[in-house]
């Protein structure tokens, strides 16, 4: 038998039927009841919607005498709008695609797709206009993330997560067209091994880092936007304990360290959430860092710091929250202080670049920088805080970049921090060897 395709009008009619009563009886619900509908209620919900619309249909075609559609062809109409609405409509065999990392659409027809290899390539339309777009974005800010994100004139951009872990950011009405950048976390589950086999780190490099962790050490990972910072936080992050609480602070959840119990059991990711349409329940990074306090964290790990949430962060790892970690954008390692010391002065606390320099060297014990170039990301320079003197922070750079830009060491690792690493499994003859020079 053959079975048409269903006609793409009628398709999106019934879509936004469904999605905008969808909208409103979760809305309802949360009114009422104190929270969302769970998926399974809102695909039930679903299917009785669909059903109606699609019985409606058959009556009005027998009132107008028009034919009737089969149960074949109402099946596919019924399957193709549970498509647009539970999955990504257009975008979902692009982002099935394990070869692409990066989609970019100006606009619904102008698509362009990125592969892991740096090649680009025009891509299919992901709509059937910029209005559906616009319309497809809403519903998925509407349907992932912990709490539902507006796109409309008042709040022109979206960010969140998309279910298989990529980073979605959206805006409209700011442009000509709308704009959508999707970025592919292609290693949403990965190790320090795995990185020193995609040539990010060495051997030796690994065996310092994963040491660090161990031994609880305060870590930020800096670095250009797409260098993979969050790639190297997770890999870090999988060397912490399995019996350890770990609490996990993002403005858009991305980490994902939740997802896999089998490494990390016991994880709380939180996320902050905007203001409601009233004006009401905004809850901030700063916000999570203090409750996080509360709720007996091993460790804290907040996915980017970017704004006033710097202080408490940075409280939070210098009061007892050993072997937290955080990324930052920065484009060396020497410079992440200056950039903690902006984001501070900018904070409702205004404080002084001495305070922040104070705090950041009582807090931070490495900092570890992700380099980016056309042949690929990795590990350019490890930095250790040694103090703070006045407007600056005192350092020692332990890795520093080679010719290629590799990390290479610089320095004797100081007697402290080698005897605290050794005794969490680092073998000292790692350094010495890379090292040869200054033995």
């Amino acid at each position: 038998m053959t079975i048409l395709e269903p006609d793409d009008r009628l398709v999106q009619r019934i879509r936004a039927t469904v999605a905008a009563e969808l909208t409103r009886r979760s809305r309802t619900a949360e009114i009422d009841g104190g929270r969302r509908l769970s998926p399974d209620d809102e695909r039930l919900l679903a299917r009785q919607l669909v059903n109606a619309e699609l019985e409606q249909l058959a009556q009005d075609a027998i009132t107008t005498g028009t034919p009737v559609l089969s149960d074949d062809a109402e099946q596919e109409i019924a399957r193709a709008v549970f498509d647009r609405i539970f999955q990504l409509g257009r975008l979902q065999p692009l982002l099935e695609d394990q070869r692409i990392s990066n989609i970019i659409a100006n606009g619904y027809d102008r698509v362009f797709v990125e592969y892991a290899d740096g090649t680009k390539v025009p891509g299919p339309a992901i709509a059937e206009s910029d209005d559906d777009l616009i319309d497809t974005l809403r519903e998925i800010g509407r349907r992932y993330g912990l709490s539902e994100r507006e796109f409309n004139p008042g709040r022109p951009s979206l960010n969140l997560q998309l279910p298989d872990g990529s980073r979605l950011f959206a805006v409209a009405w700011v442009c000509d067209r709308p704009s959508v950048a999707i970025r592919r976390h292609r290693f949403m589950k990965v190790t320090l091994d795995d990185l020193v086999r995609l040539g990010a780190l060495d051997a030796g490099i690994k065996e310092l880092l994963a040491a660090a962790v161990r031994a609880k050490r305060q870590i930020i990972v800096a670095g250009a936007t797409g260098a993979g910072k969050t790639t190297m936080l997770r890999a870090l992050a999988a060397e912490i304990p399995s019996d350890e609480r770990i609490v996990t602070i993002e403005t858009e959840l991305e980490l994902g360290l939740d997802r896999f119990p089998e490494l990390h059991p016991d994880v709380v990711a939180l996320e902050a959430r905007e203001a409601n349409v009233e004006g009401v329940g905004l809850v901030t990074a700063a916000d999570l860092v203090r409750m996080s306090l509360r709720m007996n964290p091993d460790r804290v790990i907040v996915g980017e710091v970017r704004g006033d949430e710097v202080i408490p962060m940075l409280n939070a790892m210098s009061q007892g929250n050993d072997g937290s970690m955080c990324t930052l954008h920065a484009d060396s390692s020497g410079t992440v202080f200056n950039k903690l010391a902006l984001y501070a002065m900018q904070a409702p606390e205004r404080l002084s670049l001495e305070a922040t320099n104070q705090l950041a060297s009582s807090a931070i014990d490495l900092v570890v920088f992700i380099a980016k170039s056309r042949n690929g990301r990795h590990v350019a320079s490890i930095r250790q805080v040694v103090g703070a003197d006045g407007r600056q922070v005192i350092t020692n750079e332990l890795y520093t970049p080679g010719p290629d830009g590799r990390a290479v060491p610089s320095s004797p690792l100081p007697h402290d921090l080698a005897d605290d690493l050794a005794a969490n499994g680092y073998d000292l003859r790692w350094h010495e060897q890379a090292a040869g020079w200054w033995q």
